[in-house]
């Protein structure tokens, strides 16, 4: 059991976390960290709060939602630090999310050359990627790096109205 000197008013975790208080009292509405109240309605946080900041930031690092951090931290004590069994339980998840960050970076830089590189990101302007701006009829956005793949010029039948690309041989 704590004592009250061990509970932390919202202004200095504020201080100690480097968060501003809102970010605070909106993690504890999303039920990220957790707080006691005073007679007088003040927020009183443990010190174990900290970590489980830091926890938070951590996953914001890794790329997690709030809403997957949350789940990440409900598998933990509330009160104490993980013990290794509870720690590697979560970074086996993590390392599976970032195993997935490393696939789609890759598969990104696979695609700067083919689709940003000309500039065109399902725009008018490029005929050999996107004549006639076919790729916005698939949906808004930037369509070929959300997945579409670009029809091959002269390939297949052609989207109503395009007219037939035929590369420069230059």
């Amino acid at each position: 059991m704590t004592s009250p000197h061990d509970r932390l008013p919202i202004g200095e975790l504020a201080g100690r976390s480097g968060l501003a208080a809102s970010a605070l009292r909106y993690y504890e509405e999303l039920g990220l960290i957790h707080s006691e109240r005073t007679g007088g309605g003040q927020r009183r946080f443990t010190r174990a709060t900290l970590r489980r900041i830091a926890f938070i930031r951590a996953a914001q690092v890794v790329g997690l939602s709030l809403e997957e951090t949350g789940a990440a931290l409900a598998r933990l004590p509330r009160d104490r630090a993980p013990n290794a069994a509870q720690w590697n339980s979560v970074a086996r998840t993590w390392t599976r999310r970032i195993d997935q960050q490393i696939a789609e970076l890759q598969k990104l830089r696979g695609q700067l050359s083919s689709c940003i590189g000309c500039g065109c990101l399902s725009l008018r302007k490029c005929g050999l990627y996107n004549p006639q701006d076919a790729a916005a009829e698939n949906g808004p956005g930037a369509r070929y790096l959300l997945g579409d793949r670009p029809e091959a010029p002269g390939a297949g039948p052609p989207v109503a109205g395009a007219p037939r690309v035929t590369p420069d041989p230059a």
